[in-house]
Order: C-alpha cells, then structure tokens, then sequence
C-alpha cells in the first residue's frame, strides 16, 4: 500500500486504516526528518443505507503517535446546514459515537463531518453518503371524496431518484373502517436493477392496478367508490428483516333522502348525511340550506358520523364535513317540487284506471250472460233432437 517516489522524496500510503497512525522519519545522511500522521476513520451505521424513520449512527475513531487530543464535531447535512447530532462520548478522545434519530428521505444525499482541534491543530473534512428509503409524502394523509367517485390511491417510492442498489419487497394491506380484519390487496418488489413488480393478491373486484403510471409509484384504483371501501391503507416497504410503513385514510361521504324523490305537497322528507367512520373530537356534520335561516341548519353531535335534517319545502341543501370550522369536503341535495300537474295527472291516470276496471266488469258480466244464453239454447236443441230419436211428438198450441 505504499509508494516512494524517489525524485520528490515522496511517500504516498493507500487504503489508509488506523494503524498506519504514527512517526515517518526521513534520514538523508546526516540529516533526518520526521512527520507525525494522526489517522481518522469514519464508520456509517448501515453502511449508509436507512429506511425512513430510522436513526443514523456515526462512530469516529482517531490514533496517532501523541495522546489523543479531545475533537470538537460538527455535522452538515445535504443542505449544508448545521445538525445536533447526540453525541456519546463514553470512549473520548479515541471513540466518537453520534446518533442522529428519525431520518426522512429529504435526508438523502452527501454529508460532511468535521472534526476540528486547536492543539494540535486540526481541521478534517470527511464526506460520507446518506440513502434514506422511503415514500414521497411519509405522514399520515387522508383523503376525503364522496360516494360514487373515482378515487387513485398513491405511494411515490424514491428508490430511483438516490439510486438505491439494493432489492427490496413491500405490499399493501387494507384495513376496512370499523373492522379489524386486514386485507392485503397487492405485493410488489424492486429488483437490484430497479424494476418495480406488482401483483395483485387480493379478489376483491372492486379496485384496479392502473396501467399509465410512474415506474415508481404504487397505485390502486377504486371506480365508483362506496362507503364500504374507506378506512386505512398501509404500504410497506421490507428489507433485510427491517420495515417502514406509511398510511392513507380514506373518508367518503354519502347523502340520501327518504322518500326519494319529489316532496309532495305538505310532505316532509328526510335528508341523511354521514361519512364512514367516527369523527375526531374537532370534526363535525353540518346540514344547511343555501340562502336558507339561521333555523334551517342542523349540526351533528361530536363524535357522530351522520346527521339528519327534516324538511318540508323546496330548495338546495348542503352537508359540510367540519374540522376546527374549515370545510373538508361538502355534498349538496336539491329537493324538488312535485308539480300540480303532477298530481292532476296522477287522479287522472287513478280514475282512468277505475273507469277502465269498470268497464272490464261490465264486460264480464254481459259475456258471462251471453255464455249463459247460449248454454241453455244448446241444451234446449239437444233435448229437442233426443225427443226426435225417441220418435217423440209434441203438441204445439194454436
């Protein structure tokens, strides 16, 4: 591992590690000189490479021919910002161990680690790589939509922006809003040469693999959406037995009317709004009537997942799903006005009716008489024709 280079006098050491640390004397006979190498290693937890959430350990270690002088460490990050790492130093001055808890991956990159010291004086810049696996958006985020729409559910991997080299498997369990049954809808895993797999393991016909999307992203499609399709969706990543996960909640909200349809004249109908699930303690349902009163509102009581509202005339009504007075998601209902017409047409159509089953009956009964008379001819001319082959007569009167 060593070089000499004997025009420039020049001694070069390769692959250094921290028993090269010592005097380098150089005798050029009578005279002799001598320079002190202090050697430092760097060790990266993981060898650099994190899930997300993961803590990132550092442990430096120094050896030189002097006592080991006391190191003042500061740690940049990929923004070159100052970072406070906990510092152990139960083995100082030889062995520094730092600990930097809950990486993210906005954490992926280039690092610097500098070491300083005034006596001797020492100035060290050492570089290392950070990876750092994970999701694009890594909190808990729900999505709220109404039924009957089409929901995409999303996880951006970022395995091909910091060219992750490794292989590595994940899936995606559905947890069902009031059930604790999971359902794992699909598995995929990452090739070494960064190949994403999906396949789907679940028979639910209700959500689908889109075909058009990123070659890093996990995707599934729910057309038509329904109550029973909200709750929480968890994708997983796993790799050498460590895993990190991340989740989506989906809320959907329906509104309904009993009875459906028209409000009849001096009718009532009832408006039912709910959303799948309970609602936090600072979430509520409101029912309220566009350009309506103050009186024509209804508010749900906390924690209740739907509310009701009676009504008795025309108009547009809206059901806001509340949290800390901001609007999250609305659906509105009109009710409509059965027309005069309307009701003209349906006494019209029940007296046509009468009239028509009238009509049938009468039918029936002049049939069935003239059945009658017909049915006692024949029996006359039957009798007749009897009395004839029994050479009967008769006497008519005159």
């Amino acid at each position: 591992r060593s070089e000499l280079n004997l025009n420039s006098k020049q001694l070069k050491l390769s692959d250094l590690n921290l028993d090269d640390a010592g005097i380098y004397i150089c005798e050029c006979h009578p005279h002799a000189v001598s320079i002190s190498l202090q050697v430092f290693k760097l060790s990266i937890s993981s060898n650099g490479h994190f899930l997300s959430n993961e803590d990132l350990e550092l442990t430096l270690m120094q050896n030189s021919s002097h006592p080991q002088p006391h190191l003042s460490i500061n740690l940049f990050n990929v923004t070159n910002n100052i970072v406070k790492p906990e510092i152990l130093q139960k083995d100082a001055p030889q062995k520094y161990i730092l600990k930097l808890k809950h990486l993210n991956t906005t954490d992926s990159g280039t690092w610097m680690c500098h070491v300083h010291s005034d006596s001797p004086s020492i100035n060290q810049n050492i570089s290392f790589d950070v990876k750092v696996l994970g999701f694009g958006k890594e909190h808990m985020e729900t999505m709220y939509t109404t039924a009957g729409n089409t929901v995409i559910l999303s996880w951006h991997l970022n395995f091909r922006r910091i060219v992750w080299k490794e292989g590595f498997t994940g899936k995606l369990n559905w947890e069902p809003q009031g059930n604790t049954i999971i359902h794992e809808l699909l598995d995929f895993n990452v090739t070494t040469h960064r190949e994403l797999h999906e396949t789907k393991k679940s028979n639910h016909i209700w959500f689908e693999i889109p075909e058009k999307k990123t070659s890093s992203t996990i995707e599934v499609k729910i057309p038509k959406v329904q109550l029973n399709h909200s709750g929480q969706y968890h994708c997983q990543l796993e790799i050498n037995s460590r895993r990190m996960k991340t989740m989506r909640a989906l809320v959907v909200m329906q509104v309904s009317a009993n009875p459906a349809g028209p409000l009849a004249m001096g009718g009532k109908m009832s408006l039912l709004c709910q959303v799948s699930g309970p609602l936090p303690s600072n979430a509520h349902l409101l029912w309220e009537r566009v350009n309506g009163t103050q009186m024509e509102t209804k508010k749900s009581k906390q924690r209740e997942a739907k509310v009701e509202v009676s009504v008795s005339a025309p108009g547009l009504w809206n059901c806001h799903l509340m949290e800390d007075n901001n609007i999250k998601i609305s659906l509105n209902y009109t009710v409509e006005e059965a027309h005069v017409w309307n009701s003209y047409a349906v006494i019209g159509a029940i007296i046509g009716a009468s009239v028509l089953l009238i009509g049938l009956v009468c039918l029936c009964i002049i049939m069935g008489m003239s059945w009658q008379r017909r049915r006692k001819r024949a029996k006359r001319m039957a009798q007749a024709k009897q009395y004839l082959l029994e050479k009967k007569t008769c006497q008519c009167q005159r």
